[in-house]
């Protein structure tokens, strides 16, 4: 223990790993106070920057492992496996006669058939003769129609043990109904191929639809041993850190918006494809949310890609019908977009002779030129730094930049293309601002949302660099930058509670409801969840569950998800789930049936959440400012060149150091505000105003307009 410090303190971390920086969080539970740092990410082994994210925090907090009461984890790991196509060889069993499940799919092309002409299906997650059926069939109710047939189990079980394929998944039709052919297949290949791992579409996603239930347990089992192999590795190094004789609490960040113990996820792996986005979202969502703003869009963004979500009333908004990279993946998670479009994207030629931004990305080694590192290709920060929208350093200083090679590179890339060197730069910036902003029209307006209501929320080392350009081209109403947002990830995972989730199809007709099944059902579903919160060591009295179900009308292929309240499932309850089914599909497609008596409603899925809550940290308020005069001579730090607009050139701009800054400050643009992780631009034309509990308020001007860009300027 280090000395001069008392035991007994109480010290929660929170560690978001991304493709540059580990961002590092830590929470005194007794004092209240928040630490945040950062430190450059290892790909070649996560576990060392988690490590010494852990040191660095500890030590700014006079504090050792000792004191350290849980950790949160999110990782990219499971994600960036699939991105990247490196799924080991993987085997896949399913229902005799449907060998060809994955080959038929669905007929959905990406953006529709008018800008797909050119469209292939994207690359098989398992070739074609891994795939092996086996006999036996349940009907749709889960009644047996010919049973398992376990001779040719064995077959099939020892046919991959001899090609050493050792990752396999099962998926039986109708076994959301029933699952005793997919426990008896898994048996089989427990006892003929014991070091296999086995992944159950009916342990995975107990829901209808064969081909994206299949398509899940594929990808649950193809993440899974790199996911096992990651959270033991980093958990047995935490505990040797810590050197106590007891396991450390450590969790890690599901898609859904909470949290499971490192030793839970590894039977549910898929759960965290979408980790470390989810704690950004969540965390953005309650700062936003307790700084009054009920309305907002998220944009995360980090050195690979920007992430994108909505936030209404402080709760990210939830999907089942998400993918990962080009695989869709069925399970409840937050409603995030991805876009190559982070700080390491790549500035490229395309074969027709036009400028290209991404998705391909320098990422952390070698970097952006400016890294000096080996990096060979300009990038979105080499555009930055040369145009003087952020200094030249990273992380106060911790990181300098070379400026000089990153001019060199922009300036080669412009002489190609034909350009001066600040149109190149500014277009580069453009294009990434328009990548983005597309992201944020397909969460918003794409749903029905009026993006000029909405926030946006920026976060990330580079999230808070095209604020501005995305109020213009949106016509948003406006931006909020958090408190060090270069750790607002970090800081979601000290906000998030256990959450499990359940799920069963169930589906009938709402005129031959069988009230007393769906209430079964419901107690079925909590139950489980009350047994996994048991696990995780929550006391019963602090257990909560949420229910919802998926409805729709008869004939339609899609569901619409509504809150399912407590209570005993009778006549009455389900007419007041009817009635918010009728509402939400209003809301959502502009109409509704619930005149048309020939237009029934069906119920399909019943589900349950079961969550064990956990303390989330306070957000303490900045202290006043006591007038507008003295902000100049406390925050103000320098004067430099920067060029907001490639016809303008570069003007000579006020720096502001944020930790400074106090609440009520008002600074107008240009302006350059920064602080230890992340910088913002402030473009002419707008106003930065402090807020109470310090975060940056950026708004239009009162004489600039906010209306939307609607078409790409040049």
């Amino acid at each position: 223990m280090t000395a001069g410090i008392s035991p007994g303190r109480r010290i929660r971390i929170g560690i978001d790993t991304g493709g540059t920086f580990t961002d590092v969080v830590a929470l005194d539970e007794d004092s209240g106070e928040l630490v945040t740092t950062k430190t450059p990410s290892t790909p070649s082994n996560p576990a060392d920057g988690f490590l010494t994210g852990v040191r660095k925090v500890l030590d700014l907090m006079g504090a050792s492992g000792d004191d350290i009461s849980a950790v949160s984890h999110g990782t990219t790991v499971a994600t960036n496996k699939l991105l990247e196509g490196k799924v080991e060889a993987l085997g896949f069993v399913t229902t005799e006669g449907y060998e060809f499940i994955l080959e038929i799919a669905r007929q959905a092309v990406p953006d529709g058939y008018g800008n797909s002409y050119f469209w292939v299906k994207p690359a098989r997650i398992v070739p074609a003769d891994y795939v092996k059926t086996v006999g036996g069939r349940l009907d749709f109710e889960g009644n047996e129609i010919r049973p398992f047939d376990e001779e040719r189990a064995v077959t099939v079980a020892r046919w991959f043990k001899e090609r050493g394929i050792t990752t396999i998944a099962v998926c039986f039709l109708h076994s959301y109904a029933d699952d005793s052919h997919e426990l008896a297949m898994r048996e089989v290949l427990r006892r003929e191929h014991p070091g296999a791992v086995v992944s159950i579409s009916s342990e995975v996603l107990r829901e209808y639809r064969e081909y994206e239930r299949s398509m899940t347990t594929l990808v649950d089992a193809a993440v899974k041993p790199n996911v096992s192999r990651y959270v033991a590795n980093i958990h047995q190094r935490l505990d040797e850190f810590v050197g106590s004789s007891e396991k450390l609490p450590f969790y890690i960040m599901k898609s859904n918006g909470g949290v499971l113990s490192a030793d839970e996820v590894v039977h549910q792996p898929i759960t965290t494809v979408l980790s470390g986005p989810a704690a950004g979202a969540l965390g953005a969502g309650l700062i936003a949310g307790r700084a009054g703003f009920d309305k907002v869009l998220t944009c995360d963004g980090g050195g690979t890609s920007t992430d994108v979500s909505v936030v209404l009333a402080g709760e990210p908004t939830l999907t089942t019908e998400g993918t990962v990279g080009a695989y869709p993946s069925k399970i409840p998670m937050i409603d995030v977009v991805t876009v190559g479009a982070g700080g390491g994207s790549i500035a490229w030629i395309s074969p027709e002779g036009s400028l290209k931004v991404g998705p391909q990305s320098a990422g952390a080694d070698p970097g952006p030129l400016c890294y000096a590192k080996g990096g060979t290709e300009p990038t979105i920060t080499d555009a930055h730094v040369t145009l003087g929208r952020i200094p030249p350093h990273l992380l106060g200083g911790e990181i300098p930049l070379d400026v000089d090679a990153a001019r060199a590179g922009i300036t080669e890339l412009a002489a190609r293309l034909g350009l001066d060197f600040e149109r190149c730069a500014t277009g580069i910036l453009e294009i990434s601002a328009w990548n983005q902003a597309n992201a944020l029209r397909q969460v918003s307006v794409k749903r029905g949302l009026d993006v000029r209501d909405f926030m946006l929320a920026t976060f990330g080392g580079s999230g808070s660099l095209l604020a501005c350009r995305l109020v213009d081209i949106l016509g948003l109403a406006g931006v909020v930058v958090p408190q060090n947002p270069g750790n607002v990830s970090a800081f979601g995972l000290l906000t998030v509670d256990v959450k499990n989730d359940y799920v069963q199809t169930a589906v009938s007709r709402h005129a031959s409801l069988d009230h007393a099944a769906v209430q079964k059902t419901f107690d079925d579903l909590t139950a489980k969840a009350a047994g996994a919160l048991d696990a995780e060591g929550f006391p019963r009295d602090s257990h909560r569950y949420t229910r919802t179900v998926d409805l729709r009308y008869f004939g339609q292929a899609y569901e619409v998800r509504v809150a399912a309240p407590e209570g005993d499932v009778d006549e009455a309850y389900a007419a007041g789930v009817a009635s918010r089914f009728h509402d939400e599909h209003r809301a959502l497609y502009g109409y509704d049936f619930r005149s048309d008596p020939t237009q029934q409603v069906e119920w399909v899925n019943l589900r349950v959440t079961g969550v064990g809550p956990i303390t989330r940290p306070e957000l303490r308020e900045l202290a006043e400012a006591t007038g507008a005069a003295d902000v100049r001579e406390r925050a103000h730090r320098s004067v430099r060149p920067v060029c907001f607009d490639a016809e303008t050139g570069y003007v000579e701009t006020d720096v502001w150091w944020r930790p400074d800054l106090l609440a009520g400050d008002t600074i107008e643009g240009p302006a350059i505000v920064e602080e230890f992780g992340s910088t913002v631009p402030v473009h002419p034309g707008f106003v930065v105003r402090v807020d109470t509990l310090g975060n940056l308020v950026i708004t239009k001007s009162a004489d600039q307009t906010t209306a939307p860009t609607t078409e790409m300027e040049a």
